[in-house]
């Protein structure tokens, strides 16, 4: 629950200290500016507000790491729901509209999960899992969008780095495989998920591991 809570005020601090024009260049999601990435952060905040007040009966079904399916084709940019927020984020027009909403909705999902039970149990996309768990796969969301925040902003802060170490720790158990030691956990991170290709070096220490990269979360 601490985790959650440092990696998501991390990143809407990151947002909240960008000048406007950054709103206009390349986010490392594919197809996204930092104004869209920006967006959908504010529609998974309203998605953490929504889960932790859907409570449910049931055993869970899932755990911080199973909460994420895994799949191996990277993302095109051209899913309906990215072109809906590509949409949405353009109407805000003003990036100040965008950090003033980031903050409000962010604000919000952040005190409800300080106050939550982390043993109660929540319902979100058909599956039940105990609060704890869900904040702590946020933990994933949160710290890879801030890599994507910052990938082409060189002056803006990453993410903390005990969450790149939980991060680390969660693709490798997704995976079922370590990664090369000589691997920083931000190097785990971009080449685990795709968002940058393994140098030739890299991908000689990867070895078999190689082919089945990269590791698609949804």
């Amino acid at each position: 629950m601490d985790l959650f809570a440092r990696s998501w005020t991390a990143l809407r601090t990151a947002v909240a200290g960008l000048p406007d024009e950054d709103f206009g260049r390349p986010s490392g999601c594919t197809g996204w500016l930092v104004r869209d990435l920006v967006c959908h952060l504010i529609i998974d905040a309203q998605d953490v507000l929504i889960t932790l007040v859907t409570p449910a009966e049931t055993e869970p079904t899932r755990d911080a790491v199973t909460y994420w399916t895994v799949s191996g084709t990277p993302p095109t940019g051209d899913d309906p729901l990215d072109a809906l927020t590509m949409r949405l984020a353009a109407a805000y027009e003003d990036p100040g509209l965008l950090k003033f909403h980031l903050d409000d909705v962010g604000s919000a999902a952040g005190r409800a999960a300080r106050l939550a039970d982390p043993a109660l149990r929540v319902s979100t996309r058909g599956e039940v899992l105990t609060a704890g768990d869900y904040l702590s796969a946020y933990v994933l969301e949160w710290t890879l969008h801030h890599l994507d925040l910052v990938m082409h902003l060189p002056d803006a802060a990453g993410p903390p780095p005990e969450g790149l170490a939980r991060l680390r720790e969660s693709i490798e158990r997704i995976s079922g495989a370590a990664f090369p030691a000589s691997f920083s956990d931000e190097d785990v991170l971009l080449v685990g998920t795709g968002r940058r290709a393994p140098t030739e070096a890299e991908t000689r220490e990867l070895g078999g591991q190689a082919s089945a990269l990269p590791f698609v979360l949804g």
